[in-house]
């Protein structure tokens, strides 16, 4: 954000209120294509004319009716063959009524049924990023295109082939059933994790953390465990990224990656150790444990050491033991070989990520390749095999597009 505080108070206004907005008219007309595209056009009209000193007394349901005249503007501009909708719209009287539409209570949150649509199983997991960063995260496509190192061209045709592909398969606004609620919040789960991760370690990029990434992911988060408080999966979520984020600012200094050993412990955030701490204590009391629980109990363990030599690995290795078999992916296989090579010794480790490599071919993996050959690397290192550890972290280095990440690299390879 930009500008005056007025001027970015209003666009905090309009971000907070973007996916509600949105939502209304989803569920009003069952065309998230249209009303998405009507919701940015009240947002640019809010932009345009609100003035910082006479803000609207209700400044949802000014941008709900503007988007709803905008949406109806849409409709009418379509081709001969969406005719249809335009019959349905004028079926109904009150649905032609642009001056002031019923039935849209604006106390009404809609933030758990818009992730859900965004997740939508139809889609990929890169569609469903982009619309849950677009439509409910209020980022432009701009700064979505930026965070993940594509044009923006590129992502506005992701965008928008998601929203058609929302429409081909007729997806509902509603949350009917428990089973169908409980798979679909999993996936919003799961995208709001991979946004989180995005934004701490950045793919691409001049910076090593994307905070906008971040930031978004720990809000729309908050957003499921408030509608989901019974969800001990959501709070184990929330937890975790809290955890980790508090030790955001001791992860670079002057553009130089800290690994986590040689952290100032000092600089981490309290704060949000103390309520991800919360978080997890209510979450593992439920005695339902997931995935996300056993990510955040890792990172409780690493923010409660008072030094690095404190750190129980081998409470960490039996986590990572524990979380590898209910998600047996390479990044959890590979974390698992650190935490072993802490706790035990590097051979150990070493002798781990030989087994692992030959069962399920880490290091060819293009998911895994690029952290199998760093891990590698270190374990090399640790034994005092430092020639083939250098060159290990030279072909790294040579394979990363961060650039924060690649001069750590590149220091290693050098010795």
């Amino acid at each position: 954000m930009s500008g005056t505080p007025g001027r970015r108070r209003i666009e905090e206004i309009l971000r907070r209120e973007s996916p509600q907005v949105l939502g209304a008219l989803v569920r009003r007309f069952g065309r998230f294509d249209l009303a998405e595209d009507a919701t940015q056009e009240a947002l640019l009209s809010a932009h345009r004319t609100w003035q910082v000193d006479a803000l609207p007394a209700e400044p949802r349901g000014w941008l709900i009716r503007v988007g709803y005249r905008k949406l109806i503007d849409l409709l009418r501009a379509e081709d001969a063959d969406r005719r249809r909708e335009y019959e349905w719209l004028r079926s109904d009287p009150r649905r032609a009524d642009a001056a002031a539409p019923s039935g849209m209570p604006l106390a009404r949150d809609d933030s758990l049924e818009l992730l859900a649509l965004c997740c939508h199983p139809a889609l990929t997991d890169s569609s469903q990023i982009a619309l849950t960063l677009r439509a409910v995260g209020g980022l432009t496509t701009a700064e979505i295109a930026h965070a993940y190192g594509v044009p923006e061209a590129t992502m506005a045709t992701r965008i928008s082939r998601a929203k058609q592909t929302l429409r081909k398969a007729g997806a509902r606004f509603e949350l009917t059933g428990e089973d169908d609620l409980a798979a679909r919040v999993s996936a919003v789960e799961r995208v709001l994790y991979l946004i989180f991760n995005e934004g701490y370690t950045a793919t691409t990029g001049l910076a090593l953390v994307r905070v906008d990434l971040t930031t978004e992911a720990i809000r729309l988060t908050r957003m499921l465990v408030s509608a989901r408080g019974d969800d001990p999966e959501a709070q184990g979520l929330l937890a975790f990224m809290l955890l980790t984020e508090a030790r955001r600012d001791a992860r670079q200094i002057d553009d130089d990656l800290v690994v986590l050993d040689d952290q100032d412990r000092g600089v981490w955030d309290r704060a949000l150790i103390g309520e991800g701490s919360r978080l997890i204590e209510t979450a593992w009391a439920r005695g339902e444990v997931g995935a996300f629980q056993l990510q955040a109990a890792i990172s409780a363990v690493h923010v409660h050491a008072e030094t690095a030599v404190d750190t129980d690995w081998p409470q960490i290795a039996a986590l990572y033991l524990w979380l590898e078999r209910l998600e047996p992916s390479g990044i959890v296989r590979l974390s698992r070989v650190v935490a072993v090579s802490r706790a035990f010794g590097a051979r150990r480790g070493l002798a781990l990520f030989d087994d692992l490599d030959r069962m399920y071919g880490l290091s060819s993996d293009p998911l895994t390749a690029a952290r199998a050959r760093i891990v590698r690397a270190h374990l090399l290192d640790d034994i005092g095999e430092h020639a083939a550890a250098r060159a290990g972290f030279a072909a790294a280095a040579a394979d990363s597009a961060n650039e924060v990440e690649k001069r750590y690299l590149d220091e290693r390879a050098r010795g």
